[in-house]
């Protein structure tokens, strides 16, 4: 395992860490033997870095008492967030501190984050509220070790929220489709000249530049280095610049940590060649072309209040275009529940409320993509085939 110094404590972190918002699920619920594996292999293999967070429905609560169980809470760094969008008093942040610490069974937390951090206003309602004085106390007991924000937001707003505090560290949403999207590269280089350590989340893209790529994108890749998966090729990417100092990955399956691992062993800064890097500009060409909406997959915008899928919406609509309309109808079929004669979680139960748009990081027009959605995966025959199943065969 490679590891890069966080030059603001000294740590030397892992520079894959374990994104711990998409664990596996049996059924509805986080399969808890599984990831105890997941966990146990990711810190045999060096990795020391977890990032979690209140509102990842059952995360932390899986992800304590597996440290606790096999004794390996000092042997890693422990990061999780602050939900301040549920803060509305001074005593809120002690209270959601502490059910923190109780559900990751811990006396402290080593990296602790202000939860989608997204403007300079919101840090300064926060401040009114006495966010920096309880910081302080935090700090001073020692049960915060270091304190930092994660964004989602545009670009100036993060060189806004750089400035405004004293920050031990920050993390931010990057890929090498998003240089220019939210934070982006010249981010990244100003929260490094600070000499904050930076944390990348989203560095596949909520999966798409593992699985969901063109396939000529695809090729593009093979045709460069058959050897490399396009999720090695995404994390070397971003390891290529010294700026990054872990990268986030959310491994629900044993493949990907053995995949990831194997990609880690030589990930140094500037490792690659005038010819990749060519590539990997062929690459962003031919997918600035296919995807139609930036979904993530967060999963902020939900639930709905009228039950659509919403990421599911955009995920099959993109896949529609990048593989095939009858791979994208495949998984829209079963995602939007289309079977189901109410078509619960279909785009078409939009009623345009809005209440998602408040939500989504990514600032993605909702109501207007999902009326794209619901013009290409719900097509007239479409609809007729389904009225002819429920009618004769459902």
């Amino acid at each position: 395992m490679q590891y890069r110094t966080d030059l603001k404590s000294g740590n030397k972190l892992s520079i894959i860490g374990f994104g711990c918002m998409r664990f596996p699920k049996n059924r509805t619920q986080i399969d808890i033997n599984r990831t105890e594996q997941l966990i146990l292999k990711a810190v045999q293999e060096g990795i020391n870095y977890f990032d979690t967070a209140y509102v990842y429905g059952g995360s932390e609560e899986t992800l304590g008492p597996i440290l606790a169980k096999n004794n390996l809470r000092d042997k890693i760094f422990l990061a999780t967030k602050l939900p301040h969008v549920k803060c509305k008093t001074y005593n809120d942040f002690e209270s959601f501190f502490q059910t923190q610490l109780k559900r990751l069974q811990t006396d402290h937390i080593d990296y602790y984050l202000i939860h989608n951090l997204g403007d300079t206003h919101l840090w300064k309602m926060l401040c009114e509220l006495g966010i920096e004085k309880w910081i302080k106390e935090k700090k001073e007991s020692d049960q915060i070790k270091n304190i930092g924000f994660s964004f989602h937001g545009i670009h100036n707003e993060f060189l806004n929220l750089l400035d405004i505090y004293d920050w031990d560290f920050c993390q931010m949403q990057y890929n090498y489709i998003n240089t220019n999207y939210q934070a982006g590269t010249a981010g990244l280089k100003r929260a490094a000249e600070k000499g904050l350590p930076v944390i990348i989340m989203e560095p596949l893209l909520g999966g798409k530049l593992a699985t969901g790529l063109p396939k000529k994108a695809v090729n593009l890749f093979k045709e460069a280095n058959s050897s490399l998966t396009p999720a090695a090729w995404a994390l070397r990417w971003l390891w290529n610049q010294k700026e990054v100092t872990v990268v986030l990955s959310g491994m629900n399956d044993m493949s990907q940590i053995e995949d990831n691992i194997e990609t880690a062993k030589n990930a140094v800064p500037n490792m690659l060649t005038p010819e990749e890097e060519r590539t990997i500009d062929s690459v962003i060409k031919v997918i600035s072309a296919s995807y139609k909406v930036p979904c993530t997959g967060c999963n902020y915008c939900m639930p709905c209040p009228h039950n659509v899928n919403i990421p599911a919406c955009f995920a099959a609509y993109n896949v529609s275009y990048t593989v095939g309309l009858f791979s994208g109808m495949q998984q829209y079929v079963t995602s939007a529940r289309l079977l189901d004669p109410q078509k619960k979680y279909a785009a078409s139960n939009c009623k345009e409320c809005g209440s998602c748009e408040k939500k989504c990081p990514q600032n993605i027009p909702i109501i207007r993509s999902l009326k794209n959605v619901r013009k290409r995966m719900e097509p007239f025959w479409l609809n007729a085939a389904l009225n002819f199943y429920f009618k004769f065969i459902g």
